[in-house]
């Protein structure tokens, strides 16, 4: 599906590759959407054909990275939460890179959070029972009165595109009471209310994730989403989405609002790939065998692969680095990935690959056959410091775009591996008739003889 929707959206004639256009500390007052701009026609040449792009919605706060999603009817059009534009730009300065790019053949994804929202308008009382962190099963209280920030009014949107008012009948589960003022997980109790169960079993169950937990099952919910998952698509012109802690979603909403997008737009072939973020190859392929359609996901268990492999240096044994990964067993539907920004230094999953093996790691997913590689901006162009310079700036990778430019131009054929070495391994591309060159690749994570 992602070369379908490559092909058809934004033809090539060489290989296809993504790159996640942004990092946590990316800049912020509203300027990342025109840097974007400036730089598609330096991307375009190098080899990038996608960008997966920051949450666009209006979040529930200012300079926020996207995901404490307030709004998702809101492309920094309207004045809400104290401002109209979002870390990003506005509205028009987001299409407007979206068509830029598109006249380069760069197409775009945008990043879908619709696991839970934040930034309420106004707290209601309602009826729930407290669970445990570890147990999300096993209660802590009876059945009591908590006040919580469930009530979302949009009112600086005046219903227009939706005139859905959400209030706490369409959540599962909130992480604050208000009234005590006590942080803790509450489930909300109702009439056909509880956790979902389509969801990773971490925990008992991991539908909650943090908070106010959308109720998918909810029939007013999920007519909203569907609707919101069309309409952006015919109003941008992406033709992808990345969608954000899928293991917490339902997994037959995830898979009915993919194909209501499919059906319901001229994007018969948008691209959807879903952050499943958990090392094992058994739950990503228990999921994608669920779904029913084309959809992919990242490849965890590579990424701590890369980062088992960076730490132990020469004592890894680099004819093991694909074992339990996705894009061995499954490989049309894994996209290969070193880091992000969640697993970058700083942040809650951080788990980055040293820097002295990525150049090794991108070599891996950038200039072999399988899988869909999607480089990160982090890497690619450096990470800013954090407040308060903690945690610092990282330095891009070095030579990372000579090796992205190398998979667009000999990146192609026949793959013959020479994997007979633990420390020293290569591979050669035989080419094609339209790249005839190919290539030959040789890694070394070892000081001896090899």
């Amino acid at each position: 599906m992602s070369f379908r929707a490559n092909k058809r959206y934004g033809p090539k004639p060489h290989n296809y590759t993504m790159m996640q256009a942004f990092e946590w500390y990316v800049e912020g007052d509203g300027k990342h959407w025109k840097h974007l701009k400036s730089e598609i026609p330096e991307l375009d040449a190098m080899g990038i054909t996608a960008l997966w792009l920051p949450p666009p919605c209006k979040a529930s706060s200012k300079n926020s990275v996207g995901y404490d999603i307030y709004d998702v009817w809101d492309l920094a059009k309207f004045d809400q939460k104290s401002q109209i534009g979002t870390k990003y730009g506005t509205k028009n300065e987001l299409l407007d890179l979206i068509k830029y790019a598109g006249r380069h053949g760069v197409v775009c994804y945008l990043d879908a959070v619709l696991n839970h929202k934040f930034g309420a308008d106004k707290t209601e009382v309602f009826k729930a029972v407290e669970v445990a962190r570890d147990d999300r099963m096993k209660e802590l209280s009876e059945p009591h009165d908590i006040t919580a920030w469930t009530a979302f009014d949009f009112p600086g949107r005046r219903d227009k595109y939706s005139s859905f008012k959400w209030d706490f009948n369409h959540f599962t589960g909130v992480d604050w009471d208000e009234g005590a003022k006590k942080d803790g997980i509450f489930r909300i109790l109702g009439d056909n209310k509880g956790w979902a169960m389509g969801v990773d079993i971490e925990n008992r169950n991991y539908d909650f994730l943090m908070g106010a937990d959308i109720d998918h099952a909810h029939g007013d919910v999920e007519k909203d989403l569907l609707d919101w998952g069309a309409w952006i698509v015919q109003e941008t012109g992406n033709v992808g989405f990345r969608f954000d802690a899928i293991k917490h979603i339902d997994d037959t909403f995830i898979a009915k609002f993919v194909a209501h997008v499919r059906e319901q737009t001229d994007k018969e072939d948008v691209f959807c790939v879903g952050e499943f973020w958990k090392d094992s190859l058994d739950s990503l392929t228990s999921y994608l065998g669920k779904f029913g359609q084309q959809f992919s996901v990242f490849d965890t268990p590579l990424h701590y692969n890369f980062k088992d492999a960076s730490e132990r240096g020469e004592n890894y044994d680099l004819r093991s680095i694909w074992d339990g990964t996705l894009v061995k067993n499954r490989p049309v539907d894994a996209v290969t990935l070193v880091d992000n920004h969640d697993t970058q230094v700083g942040q809650a999953l951080e788990s980055c690959v040293a820097m002295w093996f990525k150049p090794l790691a991108y070599a891996l997913i950038l200039l072999r056959v399988d899988g869909y590689p999607c480089v990160f901006y982090g890497d690619l162009y450096g990470c800013r410091a954090g407040d308060n310079d903690q945690p610092p700036a990282q330095q891009p990778v070095a030579q990372l775009a000579d090796i992205i430019k190398a998979r667009k131009e000999f990146a192609y054929g026949e793959i013959r591996d020479y994997w007979d070495h633990p420390n020293c391994v290569g591979w050669v591309r035989t080419g094609d008739k339209d790249h005839p060159n190919g290539c030959a690749v040789i890694l070394c994570n070892g000081t001896g003889e090899g």
